[in-house]
C-alpha cells in the first residue's frame, strides 16, 4: 500500500509539468499566430499591436516567462499536494498497521492461553491414567485374594456337607427333598383351610347376588315357545303321488334334487316323504317347493325348476324380514346387511330342538337384563348375545366350530373385538376378556337349560352319563362315582387311605376342570367328592 501512494504522488508531480509545458507550448502557439497575423494583417493592426504589446520577441520572451512562472507555480501547489497525500496515507497506513499489530498481539495471547490449558488438561489426564492403573493394580490384587478365599470356603462348606451326610446317613439332596415335601404338605394344608373358608364365604355371598340377579333376569324375559322339531317329512294326499313326483324314469325327483340341494326319500312308508339335508334352509325349499307342486298338481322338470326358484326368492325375503324383525326386538341396529341375513336363516335352525334365533333372542334379553343389573354395557351385552350362535347359520358349509366361524363372520363385517371375544367364549373355549362376554356365557347357559328349552335323545343322555362317570374314575384314589340327576350331578367316593380331608378339596376342582375341558352340556355339572373313614371294632 505504501508503494502505491508513493507513485500516486509522483504521478501528480509529473501532471504538473505536464500542464506547465503544454501551457509554454500554448503560448509559442499563439506567438507563431500572432507572428502570421503580423506578416499577413493589416499594417494598422501590427503597428497597434506593436504599441500595445511590443516587438515579437518581446512577446514571445514575456510569454515564456509567464508560462514558465505559472508551470512553477502549479509544480509548486503539485508537490505540496503530493506531500500532503503522502503524509495522510502514511498516517492511515501506520493507523492500519497499529490495529493489526494490536490483534496479532491478542491472538497470539489467546493461542498462548489456550496452549497453557491444554498443557494442564494432559498433565491431569496423565496423572489420573497412572492413578487408574494404580487402582486396577489393587483391585486385581483383591480380586485375587477373594478368588482364593471363596475356594476355601467352598472347600470348607464342601467338608461340613460331607460331615452332616455322614452323621444323619443322608444326602444333600434327599434331605432337601425331604424339606420341601414337608414343607408343601404344610403349605397344601393351611392353603386348603384357608381356600376352604374363603371359598365358602364368596360362594355364599357370590351365589346369593348371582341368583338375585339371575332371578330377576328370568322373571323379567318370558318366552313362549319351548321346544321345536325340524319338519323333514312331508304328507302325501294318496300314494299315488309318489310315482308322479319321481316321474318317468325318476327325472321329476333327479330335477328337483339337483335344484334344491337335498335328498329326497321315498320309501314303504304310506303317504310321506322324507325330506334329507344338512342346510336347513334348502331343506325348507324343498319342503315348500314340494308341498306348493303336491297341492298344483302339475309335477314335471319346467315346473319344478320354476317353483323352486320362486320359493327360494320368497324364503330370501322372509329371511330378511326374520333377521330384521330380530334385531328390532332386541333394539339393537347398525348391523351389516349380511349379518342380518345370517340372522334370518338361524329361524331355520335348531338346536336340540331349540329354535337358534329365538334362542339368540333370549340370550340378547337375558344379557341384557343382567348387564342394567350390574351396571355394564347393555348395548354390548345384548349385541354379543343376539350373534353369539351366529356361526351355526353356516356351520354346515365351513369347517370349524359354531365359535369360530362366528367370531371369523363379525371380524370380517367389523363388529367390535368385545362382541368377537363375547361370541368365541360363550363355551369357554376363549377366555372372556369383558364382563359382557361373561355375561353372555351366563345368559347361554340359562336359555339353553332351562326346564323345556332342549330336548336330548336317549342315546346322547346316556352317553354324556357313561363319560361323566368314566372322567370322575379316571383319578387317582377314587373308589366309586355316580352321575345322579340326569347328569347334573356327579357324586365321587375317594379311598380314605389315599386321599385325605385336604385333598378332597383339590380333586373336586381336577375332576370339574376336566369336565370343563372335555365335555359339552348344558347348564353346569356339581361335582361333590366323599371321603368317609369308618372304625368298626367287635366287643367279645
Amino acid at each position: 500500500m505504501f508503494n502505491a501512494n508513493y507513485g500516486f504522488l509522483f504521478l501528480s508531480v509529473d501532471t504538473g509539468v505536464f500542464i506547465g509545458v503544454v501551457i509554454a507550448a500554448l503560448a509559442v502557439a499563439a506567438a507563431v499566430a500572432g507572428f502570421l497575423f503580423y506578416r499577413f494583417g493589416a499594417k494598422k493592426t501590427s503597428e497597434r499591436f506593436k504599441k500595445e504589446h511590443g516587438t515579437l520577441e518581446e512577446l514571445k520572451a514575456r510569454l515564456l516567462d509567464e508560462a514558465r512562472e505559472e508551470s512553477r507555480t502549479i509544480k509548486k501547489e503539485a508537490i505540496l499536494e503530493a506531500k500532503e497525500q503522502e503524509i495522510k496515507l502514511r498516517n492511515e497506513f501506520e493507523r492500519e498497521s497499529k490495529e493489526k499489530r494490536s490483534e496479532l498481539q491478542k491472538m497470539e495471547n489467546r493461542l498462548n492461553q489456550k496452549e497453557e490449558s491444554l498443557d494442564k488438561k494432559e498433565e491431569n489426564l496423565l496423572r489420573r491414567n497412572e492413578e487408574t492403573t494404580r487402582q486396577q493394580n489393587v483391585l486385581k490384587a483383591k480380586e485375587a485374594e477373594l478368588d482364593k478365599k471363596i475356594e476355601d470356603i467352598d472347600a470348607q462348606h464342601d467338608k461340613m456337607i460331607a460331615e452332616f451326610e455322614k452323621i444323619a446317613q443322608m444326602s444333600k439332596e434327599e434331605a432337601k427333598q425331604q424339606l420341601i415335601d414337608s414343607i408343601v404338605d404344610d403349605a397344601k394344608k393351611d392353603a386348603a383351610g384357608m381356600v376352604k373358608n374363603i371359598e365358602a364365604e364368596a360362594k355364599e355371598n357370590g351365589e346369593r347376588k348371582a341368583k338375585e340377579i339371575v332371578s330377576l333376569a328370568i322373571q323379567k324375559c318370558s318366552t313362549e315357545q319351548a321346544t321345536e322339531i325340524t319338519v323333514s317329512v312331508v304328507p302325501l294326499p294318496s300314494d299315488d303321488m309318489k310315482a308322479r313326483i319321481i316321474g318317468r324314469e325318476g327325472r321329476n325327483i333327479r330335477t328337483l334334487e339337483n335344484a334344491t340341494g337335498i335328498e329326497l326319500i321315498i320309501d314303504d312308508t304310506p303317504e310321506v316323504v322324507i325330506v334329507s339335508g344338512f342346510d336347513p334352509v334348502r331343506r325348507e325349499v324343498a319342503r315348500i317347493a314340494l308341498e306348493k307342486l303336491i297341492q298344483d298338481g302339475r309335477i314335471h322338470p319346467a315346473r319344478i325348476e320354476e317353483t323352486v326358484e320362486k320359493v327360494k326368492k320368497e324364503l330370501d325375503h322372509q329371511i330378511k324380514e326374520a333377521g330384521e324383525a330380530a334385531i328390532y326386538e332386541c333394539g339393537i341396529f347398525g348391523l351389516h346387511p349380511e349379518i342380518v341375513k345370517l340372522l334370518g336363516r338361524l329361524k331355520f335352525r335348531t338346536s336340540y330342538g331349540q329354535n337358534v334365533l329365538k334362542h339368540s333372542i333370549e340370550v340378547s334379553h337375558l344379557a341384557g337384563l343382567m348387564a342394567t343389573e350390574l351396571g355394564v354395557d347393555v348395548q354390548l351385552a345384548k349385541r354379543a348375545g343376539l350373534l353369539h350362535d351366529l356361526g351355526k347359520a353356516v356351520d354346515f358349509e365351513i369347517e370349524g366350530t359354531h365359535m369360530q366361524i362366528g367370531g371369523d363372520l363379525a371380524k370380517k363385517y367389523k363388529e367390535n373385538s368385545s362382541v368377537v371375544n363375547a361370541i368365541l367364549a360363550h363355551h369357554g373355549d376363549v377366555e372372556p376378556k369383558t364382563i359382557e362376554a361373561i355375561l353372555v356365557q351366563a345368559a347361554d347357559a340359562i336359555s339353553g337349560a332351562r326346564p323345556g328349552a332342549r330336548r336330548e335323545t336317549t342315546t346322547n343322555y346316556v352317553k354324556r352319563l357313561q363319560k361323566l362317570e368314566e372322567i370322575s374314575s379316571g383319578f387317582k384314589g377314587v373308589e366309586k362315582c355316580y352321575a345322579i340327576q340326569a347328569g347334573r350331578e356327579v357324586r365321587v367316593m375317594v379311598k380314605p387311605e389315599q386321599v385325605n380331608d385336604a385333598q378332597t378339596l383339590f380333586l373336586a376342582k381336577e375332576i370339574a376342570k376336566k369336565i370343563e375341558q372335555e365335555m359339552e352340556y348344558p347348564g353346569q355339572i356339581k361335582v361333590n367328592v366323599i371321603r368317609e373313614w369308618r372304625a368298626t371294632e367287635y366287643a367279645k
